[in-house]
């Protein structure tokens, strides 16, 4: 999966995938244990092509490296890789990339009585309440994370 980068901003560096390359790498057949080790099985059989396993709507697809440690609770870190599909209808708890007020950040979506509010994973920050008068939008909902894990 080649990535193109097409925008940076002060939060989220922004990149389209080259989605016409298939790559299928070997996967274990039988669930991982990540508690108790499990008995060692020959199970590589199957083959997972990560561009059609994280990409379901190609043309409303984008990738984003993250940049600060808002959503760190929420195992989203400075550097990792956010799949963001501007497609799917926001949902009340969702992860989203939001933009405000000229700037993009990555937060939880909160809808209550007092309005929208935009949670961050982190004590050290503050949620944010949207004013009406705001320029808001939902630019896109977070479908996974790619977390380098060394």
């Amino acid at each position: 999966m080649k990535l193109i980068r097409i925008c940076n901003t002060p939060r989220i560096d922004f990149y389209t995938a080259d989605l016409t390359t298939k790559l299928e790498l070997p996967m274990a057949s039988t669930l991982l244990s990540a508690g108790f080790p499990s008995p060692a099985e020959d199970h590589i059989e199957l083959k997972l092509d990560l561009n059609r396993a994280l990409v379901k709507h190609p043309s409303a697809t984008f990738y984003g490296r993250v940049k600060g440690s808002s959503m760190i609770e929420a195992g989203i870190a400075e550097g990792d890789i956010i799949v963001i599909d501007k497609s799917l209808e926001p949902k009340d708890g969702d992860i989203a990339v939001c933009f405000l007020d000229g700037e993009f950040t990555v937060k939880r979506i909160s809808s209550g009585a007092e309005g929208l509010c935009l949670l961050p994973a982190n004590s050290e920050f503050k949620p944010i309440r949207i004013a009406e008068e705001s320029e808001f939008q939902i630019w896109g909902i977070v479908t996974y994370v790619i977390h380098k894990a060394r």
